[in-house]
């Protein structure tokens, strides 16, 4: 596979990532609240700790977040360059803005 498509399937795999409503509002916690370990989020989302651990794993793989141990807890992260990267893909697949007429 060449760099172009494997740069694509990460991009993919971010936004798929994203595209869950649980994902995103992690990503949101996360972004207003740094080194937020997973234990926290059960109250956040009404789901069970498992359902967080799998949510947190797919924003870990897809490189949306990074982890760091805290004693025996795993605090999670939002990952700067991913956002950076996402951002910079959205901004060159924007139409160009047209001229006013009239």
């Amino acid at each position: 596979m060449n760099e172009t498509v494997q740069d694509s399937a990460a991009e993919v795999a971010m936004f798929r990532a994203l595209g869950h409503p649980v994902r995103l509002g992690i990503m949101k916690a996360l972004a207003e609240r740094p080194e937020t370990c997973a234990c926290d989020f059960t109250e956040l989302f009404e789901v069970t700790q498992p359902t967080i651990s799998q949510h947190l794993k797919v924003l870990r793989e897809a490189g949306l977040v990074v982890t760091r141990r805290r004693g025996v807890q795993i605090c999670y992260s939002v990952r700067p360059d991913a956002l950076h990267q996402l951002y910079d893909l959205l901004t060159a697949i924007q139409p160009p803005r047209l001229a006013r007429t009239g």
